[in-house]
């Protein structure tokens, strides 16, 4: 299987290129400097060359609050981005893979999100890659969306590095209790994705670490398994007060990806623990 990724500076990217060449698999990396997304055609010259099967879309604005301040920009990376992508990708006959978020939803169920539930994002984020979802799956047959959630890993800024840094320079921290979701490690997602592509599935799943927690659990979980002591306290988000909300409850459900792929992914708290002492 050969893979051109974009987005291959960012976090996901840096666990999935490994893991594509340890199975076996050809891929070709672009950074935003090789390939920018917004703009059209930026892939054509890759896709001729390289004449991939798969498309795996990394590229994406991800940072919440920056995408609150400033929405044209997110949605030109996250939407037209993955439009550009999508259309792209359906002229050379490449099928795609284009990750995408639990913010796609506005936190009201009381049970995990099933790949057919209602969307409906609270934050500019959230809106820009359910239109990056929606650009796709019109212009292209052939295109798997993946949603995932609360991504943390190797190469890239995430909650956990933020709270050891912080723990360990003596600060106190605040956590917000009142967030629940999966946390995702990078590492566990890697494979998971390899193997949709190898086995050829198409529509939207989801796809996370087990399990649940809210960000404080996280966050405590972390400081026990790296041994370090700090005062880390409780709030809510009203309290915290950022720019752009967060769904209470954004768990996704994992079934469908689990029948499709014959993969079970380890409970967020092993994922977590593993991460730790590998040096976060």
């Amino acid at each position: 299987m050969k893979v051109l990724v974009t987005g291959a500076g960012g976090m996901l990217a840096r666990a999935v290129l490994p893991a594509l060449e340890s199975t076996g698999h050809a891929a070709l990396a672009l950074a935003h400097a090789d390939a920018d997304v917004t703009k059209i055609g930026a892939l054509d010259h890759a896709l001729k060359t390289f004449a991939p099967d798969w498309i795996f879309h990394f590229a994406a604005f991800t940072r919440v609050d920056d995408c609150e301040a400033d929405p044209v920009r997110a949605h030109l990376v996250n939407a037209l981005g993955a439009r550009n992508v999508a259309q792209a990708a359906a002229a050379s006959g490449v099928a795609l893979l284009s990750i995408s978020t639990d913010y796609v939803f506005n936190g009201r169920a009381t049970r995990p999100y099933r790949e057919y539930d209602p969307v409906d994002p609270l934050s500019v984020y959230g809106a820009s890659k359910l239109a990056g979802e929606q650009a796709v799956r019109e212009l292209h047959a052939r295109h798997l969306i993946v949603r995932t959630s609360w991504l943390y890993g190797h190469g890239g800024a995430n909650f956990i590095d933020t709270i050891l840094r912080r723990a360990r320079a003596g600060e106190s921290l605040r956590v917000v209790d009142d967030q629940r979701g999966s946390p995702t490690w990078t590492r566990d997602l890697a494979p998971a994705l390899i193997r949709l592509a190898e086995r050829g599935q198409f529509g939207t799943c989801h796809c996370t670490n087990r399990g649940d927690c809210t960000w404080y659990d996280l966050a405590a979980r972390v400081l026990l398994r790296a041994g370090v002591t700090a005062r880390l306290e409780r709030t809510d988000s009203a309290a915290l007060s950022r720019p752009a909300p967060r769904p209470r409850y954004s768990v996704l459900s994992h079934e469908f990806f689990e029948r499709i792929s014959g993969l079970t992914l380890p409970e967020w708290s092993d994922a977590v623990d593993r991460y730790v002492e590998c040096g976060a």
